[in-house]
């Protein structure tokens, strides 16, 4: 099986250095097995008990985490962004796995809520089993996803409500190394120290994000943020606020974005551009420890309440200059990147299925979600390369075998171009896709289906394969 060497999986965990050899086979044999069946249980993908003994033993390994399992993974998206010009966006966010448990103690919790009323009328609560993920994503300014920069996974030992903290203390006073917001800051460093040359790359977090601690720690490490607030920040010289200074500035310019309704219709919206270069203040309770910060707020907003839909109305931070509105546009197509993160997510429970594992502890669930995100990562990478890059030549994505695989199972049409969108959309075509004129180009669901049996079809060529040779 020589062609098993040039396995998409063996190029991509080419740095892999577990605690010794047998581990690093078993991590390639497992990540081989799951992506060629996709969501569905180890049993299954290993087909015998020896198999799958071996993979419960791998994932419980006290040698093994879910930095060992991404490490490769990390470098090899180094190598991708080193490979690629222009700015690069690191996209952050976090996601929640829950799984049902009779006890919760092997896996820990990750919040409390509310379950109605018992038949006396008082309100009822109960507790979430599950893990946080807290992942960073590198994408082109074209949507095209390089990787993850960093991975952050957690339970929480015992759960306490933010009401409940906020009356016994202010939270913008708690340092911020004692609070689970730590996690956005350990991953733009962890990402900024990966992939190098900090000025290229771009954070791009949510409200979540909106931390001032990690404004100074993006400055600290020479690297460019685009949040989205939820905070009025005292500006200037403490006596007013952004929204106080923002108030004053005019609008300088339009733009119309392409939107769909409540009813997924599509519809435009017309944003009101407004952008400021505002001297911004930390906390009172941390003026002492951190720097006052001259950034740029820029605030896009509809003109008029829509009928049939939510308004559109964003509120951004940056340190990048913007002196134009077409500076301000390209921060807004920046930001509007940012939902691939949670696409990269929905791949990891709908493609993956991570949350209907029954595996018992939080470690052994860690490290099948940290091989998942490898796998939901190819998925998505070969979704977007279909459309940001038809025209490479297929050996990009594929293997020799699967080239051949694909050029036997699938017809071409007369004086088709052997490009890699032509041999992506027949992936796509063995999950499900038409492929009519009219129909738009492949999601993320037909490109994982399509994969696994390509997987499957193409391993089943090389078993053939030598049968016939002996």
């Amino acid at each position: 099986m020589d062609e098993e060497a040039d396995a998409w999986f063996d190029r991509e965990l080419a740095g892999c250095s577990l605690a010794d050899e047998r581990l690093n086979k078993r991590l390639r044999k497992l990540v081989a097995q799951i992506g060629s069946a996709m969501g569905e249980s180890i049993p299954l993908v290993c087909q015998d008990w020896a198999n799958t003994k071996a993979a419960y033993r791998f994932f419980s390994n006290d040698r093994v985490s879910e930095a060992d399992i991404l490490a490769s993974h990390f470098q090899s998206t180094r190598e991708r962004t080193i490979a690629t010009d222009g700015p690069v966006l690191v996209l952050h966010d976090t996601t929640e796995f829950s799984y049902q448990r009779e006890n919760s103690d092997a896996i820990g919790i990750t919040k409390s809520i509310n379950s109605g009323r018992d038949k006396a009328g008082r309100l009822r609560s109960h507790t979430v089993c599950g893990i946080l993920m807290h992942s960073s994503l590198a994408v082109t300014t074209e949507g095209l996803p390089l990787g993850l920069t960093a991975v952050k996974l957690w339970t929480r030992k015992k759960f306490k409500g933010t009401a409940a903290l906020k009356k016994k203390i202010n939270p913008t006073r708690v340092p911020i190394e004692k609070k689970e917001s730590i996690r956005w800051l350990d991953n733009v460093r962890q990402s900024t120290e990966l992939l190098g040359d900090p000025g290229r790359f771009v954070h791009v977090g949510d409200r979540e994000s909106d931390i001032y601690e990690l404004f100074c720690a993006a400055r600290e490490a020479g690297t460019h943020f685009v949040i989205r607030t939820c905070v009025d920040r005292l500006a200037g010289d403490g006596d007013h606020t952004i929204a106080d200074e923002m108030d004053e500035v005019a609008v300088k310019g339009l733009h119309c974005i392409d939107v769909r309704n409540n009813n997924g219709d599509p519809d435009e919206a017309v944003l009101e551009i407004r952008y400021r270069k505002i001297r911004v203040l930390p906390p009172i309770g941390k003026q002492k420890r951190y720097p006052a910060l001259t950034l740029t707020v820029i605030h896009a907003e509809e003109r008029v309440t829509p009928k049939n839909r939510k308004k559109i109305e964003w509120k951004l931070i940056t340190d990048l200059p913007v002196s134009s509105r077409p500076d301000a546009i390209e921060k807004l197509e920046w930001y509007a990147l940012r939902w691939k993160i949670e696409v990269f997510h929905k791949i990891l429970k709908s493609g993956c299925k991570a949350e209907e594992s029954k595996l018992r502890t939080a470690q052994r669930l860690t490290n099948l979600i940290s091989l998942f995100c490898i796998l939901s990562w190819r998925v998505f990478w070969m979704t977007m390369l279909n459309r940001s890059a038809p025209d490479a030549p297929p050996t990009l994505a594929l293997t020799a075998t699967e080239i051949g695989v694909l050029d036997r199972l699938v017809n071409d049409k007369p004086k088709a171009r052997k490009t890699l969108s032509h041999y992506l959309t027949k992936i796509a075509r063995l999950g499900g896709y038409l492929a009519r004129a009219s129909d738009p180009p492949p999601g993320n669901t037909v490109m994982w289906r399509g994969l696994s049996r390509l997987t499957d079809i193409a391993l089943g060529a090389l078993v053939g394969g030598e049968f016939v040779g002996n």
